[in-house]
């Protein structure tokens, strides 16, 4: 499978990144094992989390899917043979969140315990801070890096204004630069991503990593209409802001695309991803081995050129 590198951090990752908000939530211990199993040993190897997973749950605190992968990785050994990706900064508690130096330096001691591992291979500021200048968490993180914790850095929600705040503080402090920017997008949603975010990413050369990919499933067709918002535990909340005009002519070009080259809407949406020269691994997640396959064909979808013009035409904002 071919790798490419998350912006210029020399951290090389397959084109797909496994998204493990699903691990401890709607995937129990066995079944996050098995798919975590599955995903490597397709080299599908590069695993994105955060602290937060899944405190939105009843009974969760938060580190949920931290701890499952800790608790795999203590199992199987081989913690060289994942990438893996975890954040910092989103509201756990009211005292639990922001992107202050000490809350960073202690956030990251407790998910390095989860974890079961001494090192994070990519931590990222999961929201922007307001409160908190652009150079105190690149501060906090200079000392993680030197100490051997973390091995890049990287941005999530950030607007494009903060995001070039953030760069030009590297530059001029010689502090750690965001490597890599993790914005939602999908064929859906475009606007957040495509214009002044896209361009300093292209420009700055950093990774692109979207979350959201298949916008909350509604990209795979599973969801065509309010009678099948009950097929998962969050259709009936995210999914009717899709059910309109404009998304249905997304289903109705991705099916089409899809009869023709012999695919499905879930891997088309994906290839279209994958095809966008600033993108280098979109997220996608999945709650069981047998729904892997569509992530891992995805991989290796090929969209004739015409085909990601038609789906860009088609989903156009």
């Amino acid at each position: 499978m071919a790798k490419r590198e998350l912006g210029r951090s020399g951290i090389s990752v397959p084109p797909l990144c496994f998204g493990g908000n699903v691990f401890g939530w709607t995937a129990d211990a066995k079944a996050s094992f098995a798919l975590l199993d599955a995903l490597v040993a397709e080299g599908l190897n590069f695993i994105d989390t955060a602290d937060v997973y899944s405190v939105w749950v009843p009974g969760h605190t938060g580190g949920e899917s931290e701890t499952v992968i800790g608790d795999w990785l203590a199992a199987r050994g081989g913690r060289d043979k994942v990438i893996i990706a975890t954040k910092v900064g989103a509201p756990m508690a009211e005292d639990r969140k922001g992107l202050k130096r000490a809350y960073i330096l202690k956030a990251v001691e407790d998910s390095l315990t989860r974890l079961k591992t001494d090192y994070i291979d990519l931590y990222q500021s999961h929201f922007d801070d307001a409160d908190t200048s652009v150079e105190e968490p690149l501060e906090a993180f200079a000392e993680l890096i030197k100490a051997g914790k973390v091995r890049a850095i990287g941005a999530s929600n950030f607007s494009p204004e903060r995001l070039k705040s953030a760069l030009d503080a590297s530059t001029r402090l010689g502090l750690p630069r965001y490597e890599t920017m993790q914005p939602e997008y999908n064929l859906y949603s475009r606007s957040t991503y495509e214009g002044p975010l896209e361009e300093l990413c292209r420009a700055e050369g950093l990774g692109v990593i979207p979350y959201f990919s298949l916008a909350a499933g509604f990209l795979t067709g599973k969801y065509r209409s309010e009678a099948d918002l009950g097929k998962s535990p969050r259709g009936a909340r995210a999914i009717p802001k899709y059910l309109n005009e404009r998304g249905f002519r997304i289903l109705a070009a991705l099916d089409e695309v899809a009869a023709e080259v012999k695919a499905n809407p879930t891997q088309v949406a994906l290839a279209w991803l994958m095809a966008r020269p600033t993108v280098t691994a979109p997220i996608a997640s999945a709650t069981s081995v047998a729904q892997l396959g569509d992530l891992i064909k995805a991989t290796r979808l090929v969209l004739p050129s015409p085909a990601v013009e038609r789906l860009s035409a088609a989903s156009a904002p």
